[in-house]
């Protein structure tokens, strides 16, 4: 299992993703579900994975694969972010034709799904949820963000708190805060961490952070947030019995 958050910002982009992987509590590892495709100047794309960690590697071997041809359609070449969903659905519907059938036959679901957001010169910073089916969804100024992987724990603080109009900064610590909730509830998602954010028009990567179990931070975040929760839980008044 694992938990991936993207936020959609007047001011830019913040992503999280865990590195846990799991078949059974005796085989746990850890494996990068965070890939990032930029020019910097021109273009910056996150890519994030859930599901079937063979499907997803194959369909980010593929686009990396693509996009080290100067002369096909890759996620370095296409002009806008709505066809580099196009393309990394295409890349999905690849694996799966490939792949499908023998799966099936080993009683194994093809399962995957990724979230990709980004900007390229010339639009607006963009964010998309692709589905197994290779088709997606875009972000709009209602759904600021999107999860992916084990979300419904992480998923309470994001719509009590994030808005298009929230910092990057406050983004951060509020993805932080909804990875604990889901690292507390489900022992298939944990550290390290992929925190990356970017500014809206600079297209590069403003920060790229790997988070490990003891980051003095996100500790600080974990026990800070358990303790105000506490603290209003006991502030509120107890119903009349």
């Amino acid at each position: 299992m694992t938990y991936c958050v993207a936020t959609l910002l007047d001011t830019g982009m913040v992503f999280l993703a865990d590195s846990r992987t799991n078949a059974g509590v005796d085989h746990v590892n850890t494996f990068r579900k965070m890939h990032v495709f930029e020019r910097p100047g021109n273009r910056v794309m996150v890519l994030m994975t859930a599901g079937n960690l063979a499907i997803t590697q194959a369909v980010v071997h593929l686009l990396r694969q693509q996009a080290s041809d100067p002369d096909s359609d890759n996620l370095h070449t296409v002009d806008n972010l709505f066809d580099a969903a196009v393309q990394v659905g295409e890349a999905l519907r690849t694996v799966h034709h490939r792949d499908a059938v023998a799966l099936k036959e080993h009683g194994i679901d093809f399962s995957a799904s990724f979230i990709l957001g980004g900007q390229i010169h010339g639009e607006e910073p963009r964010l998309f949820n692709i589905y197994a089916p290779g088709n997606f969804i875009e972000a709009t100024l209602d759904t600021p963000y999107f999860q992916i992987g084990e979300s419904k724990y992480g998923k309470p603080i994001l719509d009590r708190v994030i808005t298009r109009s929230s910092s990057l900064a406050e983004a951060a610590k509020c993805a932080l805060i909804s990875m604990d909730s889901s690292i507390r509830s489900n022992l298939s998602v944990g550290p390290p961490l992929d925190l990356l954010c970017f500014r809206r028009d600079e297209l590069r990567v403003l920060l790229h952070r790997n988070i490990t179990a003891d980051d003095a931070y996100f500790s600080m975040i974990r026990s800070g947030w358990s303790d105000s929760l506490r603290h209003a839980f006991h502030a509120l008044p107890n119903p009349e019995l």
